[in-house]
C-alpha cells in the first residue's frame, strides 16, 4: 500500500514540477511579477526615506548615522588592539633587556 502511494506521489510530483517549471519561465508570469517587484521596491525605498527623514527631524540617530558610528567604533577598536599588541611587545623587549 505504502509503495503504491509513494509511486503515485512521485508521478504527480514529477508532472506537476514540469508544468510549474514551464509556467515559471513564461513571460506571461515573469513580466507582471517583475513589475510588481519593481513597484514594491520603489515603495519600500520611499518609505525608508520618509521614515529616515521623520526620525532625523525628531533629533534621533537614523540607520545611516548608526552605521557610521558603528564603523568608527570598529576602527577605534582595531587601533586599540594594535596599540595593545605593540605595548605588549615593547614591554616584553624591555623585560628581556633588564634580565
Amino acid at each position: 500500500m505504502w509503495d503504491l502511494w509513494k509511486k503515485a506521489f512521485y508521478a504527480w510530483e514529477d508532472s506537476t514540477a514540469k508544468y510549474l517549471e514551464h509556467w515559471m519561465k513564461s513571460p506571461l508570469l515573469l513580466a507582471p511579477s517583475g513589475m510588481m517587484l519593481g513597484g514594491a521596491m520603489k515603495a519600500k525605498a520611499a518609505y525608508d526615506k520618509a521614515a529616515s527623514n521623520w526620525v532625523g527631524h525628531l533629533g534621533l540617530a537614523t540607520k545611516r548615522d548608526q552605521e557610521r558610528t558603528l564603523h568608527i567604533l570598529h576602527q577605534l577598536e582595531s587601533r586599540m588592539i594594535d596599540l595593545e599588541e605593540r605595548l605588549a611587545e615593547l614591554k616584553n623587549d624591555d623585560d628581556i633587556e633588564r634580565s
